[in-house]
């Protein structure tokens, strides 16, 4: 167990606190999908009504040094938006580190709040541990930016669950600069340990385990680890037709990865049963909206490429589901973001919330799961909707998040 947020008093202090807010927005400039904020809300209330001081900080996108990327991905609508969400102004000053941005900190009184401008707007923030490790001048970077950022702070938080599996500076390296001052986890992180652990530990039967997206080897992993604890994974998308063709089955034009294979097959082996495949696929030539489409019960033609689970698959897996009393989703069922096929992956979360409904509880985790649910109307039916999907995929296989782990203890 780790110290949260209401284990501190915060009161006159400087609380810097990292949130991951980084939010799809369009070309103009406004927020497609503000989850992310809204759930950063409860911390940041948090700090003001302890009369904390409180400075925010995050990543958004992938800025290059390409002109306009910084007015591109700058923080300034989601300092706007979370203005109004919390009833009071959010100042986004125009840096990270340097003397400017500590004075304007230092200036803060109680309950007032500002956010940092993007954290990827400085390179040293994604280096990585192990080239910082093998390169000194990159080690020297990274500390000294981390060291800006710790300048800022008597207390730091981390309510960042979505990026707990990075190394970046200001998950890993700031809290390991701050020894002898609090490092607590906010209500979010609280909340995602609380589910995924329960998950990992201590999960009701029968447990099942949803698995989709592109590619087998994004999760690999957390199968391995599954397959001790789970009494069913389904497998969908197209990471589908790599444990397909394994088996010698026909896939036609659909994305594969041949050099996985024997894993696939050794997987399966293993896993003695509760490795559950589809039985047909949704088939088309290409990849469009509106293009004719055909259900492919017999393997896929050479023509064609599998973009969704069949109908006889729907209802093999909503079987499964219906039977489950715990359940974990990570991964559409098909190219959800194209109709027609979206249908697998709504109908597989429609099956969720109903099991949610008659007593299973159940985990959806990743960006594209979470869209697939608010796309089928049932987001609020589902017992916890992680904010991290390479994150939660790495807590259930059982790997340490070192940027929790850095964090004091209860």
């Amino acid at each position: 167990m780790k110290k949260t947020i209401l284990d501190v008093d915060v009161r006159g202090q400087r609380v810097l606190c990292r949130l991951d807010l980084n939010v799809p927005i369009d070309g103009d400039g406004r927020i497609v999908d503000d989850r992310r904020i809204v759930a950063a809300r409860p911390t940041v209330r948090r700090i003001i009504q302890g009369g904390g001081r409180v400075i925010l900080m995050s990543h958004l996108g992938r800025p290059k040094d390409n002109p306009g990327d910084r007015e591109k991905y700058s923080l300034a609508p989601v300092a706007e938006r979370l203005s109004k969400l919390i009833d009071q102004p959010v100042r986004l000053l125009p840096d990270c580190i340097g003397s400017e941005i500590e004075a304007a900190v230092d200036s803060l009184s109680d309950g007032e709040v500002c956010m940092l401008e993007n954290l990827r707007f400085h390179k040293a923030e994604t280096i990585k541990d192990n080239k910082a490790a093998e390169d000194s001048s990159l080690r020297t970077k990274k500390d000294d930016f981390a060291r800006g950022l710790a300048n800022l702070a008597d207390v730091y938080v981390n309510d960042a669950f979505g990026t707990c599996h990075r190394d970046n500076a200001s998950m890993l390296t700031v809290p390991e600069m701050l020894v002898g001052k609090p490092r607590v986890v906010g209500y979010l992180v609280q909340k995602e340990l609380a589910f995924l652990g329960k998950v990992v530990s201590n999960p009701a039967e029968p447990f099942v385990c949803i698995l989709g997206g592109a590619k087998v080897s994004d999760k690999l992993g957390v199968i391995r680890s599954l397959l001790g604890k789970c009494d069913k994974i389904l497998i969908g998308g197209a990471m589908a037709y790599t444990f397909l063709a394994a088996k010698g089955e026909e896939v036609g034009k659909s994305l594969v990865e041949p050099d996985l294979f024997v894993t696939a097959r050794n997987l399966l082996e293993s896993g003695d049963g509760k490795i559950v495949l589809p039985v047909d696929s949704i088939g088309a030539v290409e990849l469009r909206e509106g293009v004719d489409s055909c259900v492919c019960d017999n393997g896929v033609a050479s023509d064609l490429m599998g973009l969704d689970i069949g109908p006889k698959t729907i209802e093999l897996f909503s079987h499964e589901v219906a039977k489950a009393r715990t359940i974990v989703w990570n991964g559409p069922m098909g190219v959800f973001e194209v109709k027609p096929f979206d249908t697998g992956t709504v109908a597989l979360a429609k099956a969720i919330a109903d099991a949610t409904a008659s007593g299973a509880e159940s985990v959806v985790g990743g960006g594209d799961s979470a869209a697939a649910i608010d796309q089928a109307g049932v987001a609020d039916l589902i017992s916890h909707v992680s904010t991290g999907g390479g994150a939660s995929l790495e807590f259930l296989e059982g790997r340490n998040l070192a940027a929790i782990d850095v964090l004091d203890r209860a």
